[in-house]
């Protein structure tokens, strides 16, 4: 076993460089990039000053020859693209992310001022998904089709059609615009840092009920319909009957054998889950305005700030990578008869 983790471990590289030279390649390629940008706030510039404007390769350009060069080169479009992506990987290698080209600081620190937004909803949704679903699949399946399972389906189902921001709309004009119960946007009030620390706590727990609400309405109906129906299947077989003829109760039946063989699907999905401790959902913070990871990410993608994509890009392909590796040792541990060679 610990060979095969030893080679997964190893994968971790040529695997990062495989996503992250396709999305280098599309940046270079992908038309109203940083460079285009430049040429057009100049164009613009010179039309509202009433300048002339220099024709330059059949198009209108208020920029020379030597500007345009200068461009590249700060841009880094003067070399080739695998050339230009060696620098980055040279520089990733440093612990060089770059320079973000709209906040013009470096690419690590624009990332790390959203990492406590990301992690406290990351790991929040996580621990609350897990805490609450897996109790709720237990009962569901042991009081299959009574009123507690029919009842909890429906508010499931209905929570999981409704998009998160489109819920989050819908909170917001109830709870926060009609009932005023809590704050329309943010992390944090704007005399946050005048607040004792209890009131703090406060303030953030009220800001984050509705986000909360959003983000976990989704993983809800999976990770509980997911345990509710391999526990039905495991109360079912052969070897829980066997075990209840020869004494064993009902309760030690389902927590120290059902469950535990109903817990395989659920580890194998929680290397995908443990990303949103980092992306988040960017949909969910452009509806409550929440300066995190995912918000992060579009921005930088429409303002095409390459540099901060693929800070963006490296970080999430090398969570997620980590966390399928997560996800087998958890299967692994949950379930003995696993032994990878």
């Amino acid at each position: 076993m610990r060979d095969y983790f030893i080679r997964r471990l190893m994968l971790i590289p040529p695997t990062l460089l495989g996503v992250t030279v396709i999305v280098f390649v599309i940046t270079r390629f992908v038309p109203g990039g940083p460079l285009e940008r430049a040429i057009a706030e100049s164009q613009q510039l010179d039309a509202q000053g009433g300048f002339a404007v220099e024709q330059i390769a059949g198009h209108d350009m208020a920029l020379s020859d030597d500007q345009l060069q200068k461009l590249r080169e700060y841009y880094g479009f003067d070399k080739p693209v695998l050339v230009s992506y060696g620098d980055w990987v040279l520089k990733v290698i440093r612990g060089d992310l770059g320079t973000s080209y709209r906040y013009n600081d470096p690419v690590w620190d624009v990332i790390s001022d959203r990492f406590p937004i990301s992690l406290y909803y990351g790991i929040t949704t996580l621990i609350l998904t897990y805490a609450v679903c897996v109790p709720l699949g237990v009962v569901k399946a042991i009081r299959h089709r009574t009123v507690v399972d029919n009842v909890t389906s429906i508010l499931i189902f209905v929570g999981y059609a409704i998009p998160g921001y489109a819920l989050g709309s819908l909170l917001l004009l109830y709870f926060s615009v009609t009932l005023d119960w809590f704050p329309m946007s943010g992390f944090t009030s704007y005399n946050f840092a005048e607040l004792s620390i209890g009131a703090k706590a406060l303030d953030i727990i009220s800001h984050s009920v509705l986000p909360l609400i959003c983000y976990l309405v989704g993983s809800f109906a999976l990770v509980t319909l997911l345990l509710k129906n391999h526990l039905m299947d495991n109360l079912a077989s052969d070897y829980i009957r066997t075990a209840i003829a020869k004494g064993v109760s009902f309760r030690k039946s389902v927590t120290r054998h059902a469950l535990r063989n109903s817990l395989i699907p659920i580890a194998t999905t929680f290397g995908q889950n443990i990303t949103l401790i980092l992306t988040g959902s960017f949909l969910i913070e452009s509806v409550f305005d929440i300066d995190g990871f995912g918000l992060l990410a579009l921005t930088s993608i429409l303002d095409r700030d390459y540099p901060v994509v693929m800070g963006i890009v490296f970080l999430s392909s090398l969570l997620l990578l980590i966390g399928n590796i997560l996800s087998d040792i958890l299967v692994a541990f949950v379930d003995p008869r696993i032994r990878f060679q």
